[in-house]
C-alpha cells in the first residue's frame, strides 16, 4: 500500500481518488482491503505536501460542493482540529507531562506487540506497523479497545500511534485520543463493540481474525478523571516584515513540507531542512526521509540537511552568514516545541509565516467541530461563487 510522498504524487492520488469521492460518504466506514474507499492523503496532508484548500479546489471541480461535503468536511477535521489546540496549547504540555510519568505495564507492551486478547485487534497493529497506517475505523476500535477494555493509559495509546501512524500530528492524534477517551467531549467516549466490527469490517479479515470478539461484549466505558477546562487564548500571530536586502534563510520542518507556496519568489540564499526523527519508527523515518528528498528538490537556494539540532542551525547561520531566518509556522507540537528550543536567544530574527487559511479559520475552533464547520462553510462555498 503506497502513500504519497511527494507533491506531484499527492496530486495524482488526489485526480485518482475524485473518481470515487461521489461514493466516500456511504462507503468511508468501511475497512476494506487496500483501503481504497478512501484518498489515503493523510499523510500527505499532515506535512502539507498537499493542503486542505488545495484538496477543496481540486475535488469541487468534479463535483457539486453538495456531493462531496462530507469528504470536504473529513479533511477540515483536521485543520479544526489543530486550530482547537492552538487556542489551548496547555492541553499539550499536559499530555507530555502526563505521558512522562507512565511506565509501561506489561499488558501494554503485550497489546503494542500485537500479542493482546482480540486478534482483530493484533492484526490492526500489524497493519499499522508494516505499513504507518490504519484506517480511522479502526483507529476509534482500537483506541476504544486500549481504553475501555484493556484500561489502559490513553496517553500511552496516544504515543504509540504518534510513533507509527504516517499521519499522526499531535493535535488530531492526541484530541483523538481524548475524545475516545471521554475527556476532550466529556461524557461522550466510544467503545469498541463487537456488533460494529462485525457490521464494517472486511468479511474475509473478519473470519481470519475472530478469535476474542467477546471481549468487545457488553463493554463499559472507563471511569476517567476529567481534567478542568483548558482556557481558550486566541494566539498573537503578529508576522514580521521581511527584509529583502538581508540575507535569508528559509528554513524548513516536517509540518509543511510546501513552504514554496508560503514563499514565492523570495530571494533565498540557503534552504535548510530540518529532520526530526527521535519519535518514529523505522517505517515512517523511510517516509518521510522520501518526503524531505522531494521537499529538498523544490526548495531555493543552497539546499541543505540537517539534524534538528541547536548546533546545526548554528553553524547554518554562522557558515550562509545570514541575516533572518524564514519558516512556515510550526503548529502546536514536538516540532514547535523544538524549534523553541534550538532559537531561544540565537541572536538572528527569525519571520514566522502563517497560511491565509489558517488564520482566518483559527478564531473558529472555539467549541465542536459543527461549529466550527457551520462557519467555515459559507466561505468555502464563497470561493467556488468567486
Amino acid at each position: 500500500m503506497e502513500f504519497a510522498h511527494t507533491r506531484e504524487a499527492a496530486f495524482l492520488r488526489l485526480e485518482e481518488f475524485e473518481k470515487k469521492a461521489s461514493r466516500y460518504s456511504s462507503q468511508r466506514n468501511h475497512v476494506m482491503p487496500g483501503h481504497t474507499n478512501v484518498s489515503r492523503l493523510s499523510p500527505a496532508i499532515r506535512h502539507r505536501l498537499i493542503t486542505e484548500k488545495e484538496i477543496f479546489e481540486g475535488i469541487t471541480k468534479r463535483y457539486a460542493f453538495s456531493t462531496v461535503q462530507k469528504y470536504v468536511q473529513e479533511v477540515y477535521w483536521r485543520r479544526y482540529w489543530k486550530s482547537w489546540l492552538a487556542l489551548r496549547p496547555s492541553v499539550w504540555t499536559d499530555y507530555l507531562r502526563d505521558l512522562s510519568e507512565i511506565d509501561p505495564c506489561g499488558q501494554a507492551l503485550d497489546v503494542m506487540a500485537g500479542e493482546g486478547p482480540v486478534d482483530v485487534m493484533n492484526d490492526f497493529v500489524r497493519e499499522l506497523k508494516e505499513t504507518g497506517y490504519m484506517h480511522n475505523h479502526a483507529r476509534m476500535w482500537f483506541a476504544g479497545y486500549w481504553i475501555h477494555t484493556m484500561k489502559l493509559p490513553w496517553q500511552l495509546g496516544a504515543d504509540f500511534f504518534y510513533r507509527h501512524l504516517l499521519d499522526a500530528d499531535p493535535a488530531s492524534n492526541t484530541l483523538s485520543w481524548r475524545w475516545v477517551a471521554g475527556i476532550q467531549t466529556p461524557g461522550k467516549s466510544y467503545l469498541a463493540r463487537r456488533s460494529n466490527i462485525e457490521k464494517y469490517l472486511d468479511p474475509e479479515r473478519l473470519d481470519t481474525h475472530a478469535d476474542g470478539l467477546e471481549f468487545l461484549e457488553n463493554g463499559k466505558a472507563a471511569q476517567l478523571e476529567i481534567p478542568a477546562r483548558p482556557k481558550t487564548v486566541l494566539p498573537e500571530r503578529g508576522e514580521s516584515t521581511m527584509n529583502n536586502e538581508k540575507r535569508t534563510g528559509l528554513l524548513v520542518h516536517e509540518d509543511d513540507l510546501s513552504v514554496e507556496t508560503v514563499f514565492p519568489n523570495l530571494p533565498i540564499a540557503s534552504s535548510l531542512l530540518v529532520e526530526l526523527n527521535c519519535c518514529a519508527s523505522e517505517v515512517k523515518r523511510e517516509w518521510m526521509t522520501k518526503a524531505f528528498d522531494d521537499a529538498a528538490s523544490r526548495m531555493p537556494g543552497l539546499v541543505l540537511r540537517a539534524s534538528f539540532s541547536r548546533k546545526s542551525l548554528v553553524e547554518w547561520v554562522e557558515n550562509q552568514k545570514l541575516e533572518q531566518i524564514i519558516a512556515a509556522r510550526p503548529e502546536v507540537g514536538v516540532v514547535n516545541d523544538r524549534l523553541e528550543e534550538m532559537t531561544k536567544d540565537l541572536g538572528i530574527e527569525i519571520i514566522y509565516r502563517d497560511r491565509v487559511e489558517d488564520l482566518e479559520f483559527l478564531p473558529f475552533a472555539k467549541s465542536g467541530f459543527f461549529g466550527f464547520w457551520k462557519k467555515i462553510e459559507p466561505l468555502l462555498k464563497g470561493r467556488l461563487e468567486g
